[in-house]
């Protein structure tokens, strides 16, 4: 049976084109985020879906090499319809999926379960879907996971969107600056010299005799001749002034809650170290208000935690902590284990965030940094063989921000 189209069905296709991500490269981060998936679900295959207007495109894979289907065989395509998981512990017992291809022929699909990539403008991008030629059935922790994990990759795609949108600012205030000296000289010769020309004209023939024809037809020609550059200078002034010119569609800054901010990235990663049986310490702080986006910055900083479960070997801690300690802050240490494989973490925050570089490991903490640098952010990392590895992210007191216009 063919899914129905979602409500939202245009404006979530402009969402999904405007991430420019459909028919990119394979990248490590989304590549990870599947093998975790197949990895605690129990299952051979799993997919991160975008729904596109007549296919299902998979940006990650595992346990497949098909790269995309038709949207009137997928499952996905149901999936999205829901704001929560859709689960199929068994499809020949659902006449949505019963005479589906992908289950009378290959890969022979008997088992589904799909996690929509909802954005925060309620838009369902596609899933994080698992996949299994076996009926089963998934665990609470399981479900959990999945749902964690879709997050994930859901913030990944706004982080990037958003770390574009940045760009545009950047490259739209350095226009502003190169208009800015344009306009010093406009008004310093272009329109001073006219202005006075014009001025002298007037006078001229403001007189209660019979105007000079001479004097009015150079009149005349001296405004032609400066009409055009006058109009040039206006439309910049304009320009100057729209505040949409000025790039802060990127940004929506507000007083939040640091300590606040963190617990919630705290709670959403939890379900994803349960699985690798890795503890996250962490105990309430006070409140730290900063200015900040509130949905940009939960988001970096729960891939940030995600990063150090991720990197830790099973077994690990992490500890997750909110200070003010020369500026409101939140510190995650990624801790040694007695006789145990030492982390990896610091190679890749160093390489990704720190050094920022194109081919680091992780291009989304190098995403994540840029986003922090916005917020004004600073990062120090250390890392010591039997205290592991630390990283401290730094905010300015609100007293010493000044508040968005």
């Amino acid at each position: 049976m063919e899914a129905a189209k979602p409500e939202n069905e245009a404006g979530r296709l402009a969402m999904l084109h405007d991430l420019e991500v459909l028919d990119t490269d394979p990248e490590q981060e989304f590549d990870d985020i599947v093998k975790l998936a197949s990895h605690v679900c129990g299952v051979p295959m799993s997919l991160v879906s975008l729904v596109d207007a007549d296919r299902q495109w998979f940006k990650a894979k595992v346990g497949t090499e098909v790269d995309e289907t038709s949207r009137d065989v997928s499952f996905c395509a149901h999936a999205i319809l829901g704001k929560d998981l859709l689960v199929v512990p068994d499809v020949h017992e659902d006449r949505r999926f019963a005479d589906n291809p992908l289950v009378a022929g290959d890969p022979g699909v008997r088992f589904y379960a799909g996690a929509p990539l909802v954005t925060s403008d309620g838009f369902a991008l596609g899933t994080l879907c698992v996949v299994d030629s076996e009926p089963r059935r998934l665990n609470l922790d399981q479900l959990q996971a999945l749902r964690a994990l879709s997050r994930q990759v859901t913030a990944q795609l706004e982080l990037r969107r958003y770390a574009k949108a940045l760009n545009r600012t950047v490259a739209r205030l350095q226009d502003i600056e190169r208009r800015r000296d344009d306009f010093a000289n406009l008004l310093a010769g272009d329109l001073r010299a006219p202005l006075h020309e014009l001025g002298a004209y007037l006078a001229s023939v403001s007189t209660d005799r019979e105007p000079d024809p001479v004097l009015a037809e150079a009149l005349v020609r001296t405004t032609r001749r400066h009409l055009d550059p006058m109009r040039q200078l206006v439309a910049h002034l304009l320009a100057m002034a729209d505040p949409e010119n000025e790039g802060y569609e990127a940004l929506h800054l507000r007083e939040v809650d640091l300590t606040r901010i963190t617990e919630r990235a705290v709670q959403a990663v939890r379900p994803i170290a349960a699985t690798k049986e890795i503890w996250i310490l962490h105990g309430q702080g006070p409140p730290l208000p900063i200015y900040a986006d509130p949905v940009r910055l939960e988001q970096v900083v729960m891939h940030l935690l995600f990063a150090t479960v991720k990197y830790t070997p099973p077994g690990g801690r992490v500890r997750v902590t909110t200070v003010d300690e020369g500026g409101p802050g939140v510190r995650l240490d990624d801790l040694d284990q007695p006789d145990t494989e030492r982390p990896s973490l610091f190679t890749h925050l160093y390489y990704s965030a720190v050094a920022q570089l194109e081919d680091g490991p992780d291009r989304g903490l190098a995403v994540a940094k840029r986003i922090l640098d916005v917020h004004h952010a600073t990062l120090a990392l250390s890392d010591r063989p039997g205290q592991g590895t630390s990283l401290r992210v730094v905010f300015p007191a609100i007293t010493a921000t000044l508040a968005p216009q």
